[in-house]
């Protein structure tokens, strides 16, 4: 009989992975308490949840999200690091953290509903963000328009400049 503690646990689970767009399964095991305590920190500030869970857990709420394939992910020690905006964040955060530290292992993500091995995490983390996106198309999107009020500009700006020096020469 599961406790009552275990079924919250699985419901909870639940409703995080069936909000998230990105789910990165780590191994975290070797790390200290203050490289866990600075990695939690550094996954908050990126607005990505970070938690360790037991397999058989995240197996059940894999489960009842309908989301195949996690048992060969799912053993050993495992935390996971759930982004509900912007899927690439807690992969940027492992990238950064990982540059000064050994750990934390990616072991799988579920990225956008696909289930990926452990090995794509650095092609996903070299990948720009929502907003970085949004920005060179902004910037993109506004070049034309400046050029045109440039080239639009231009002719006024001459007549004007003509008509001051015709004015110059008759005083």
């Amino acid at each position: 009989m599961p406790s009552s503690n275990n079924i919250e646990a699985v419901d909870l689970l639940t409703e995080k992975l069936g909000k998230a767009s990105a789910i990165y399964f780590t191994d975290y095991l070797g790390l200290d308490v203050l490289s866990v305590t600075d990695l939690r920190s550094q996954f908050f500030d990126a607005s990505v949840d970070y938690e360790v869970a037991k397999n058989t857990l995240l197996k059940l709420a894999a489960k009842n999200n309908a989301i195949e394939g996690v048992d060969v992910i799912l053993n050993g020690p495992t935390a996971i690091a759930l982004a509900y905006d912007d899927p690439t964040a807690p992969a940027k955060v492992i990238k950064n953290f990982t540059k000064d530290h050994d750990l934390p292992l990616v072991k799988g993500i579920i990225f956008e509903g696909e289930l990926l091995d452990g090995s794509e995490f650095k092609r996903i983390a070299s990948l720009p963000s929502k907003d970085e996106l949004l920005s060179k198309l902004l910037s993109m999107l506004s070049q034309p328009i400046t050029l045109v009020a440039r080239t639009l500009s231009s002719p006024m700006t001459n007549l004007m400049n003509a008509l001051n020096q015709l004015k110059d020469q008759k005083s």
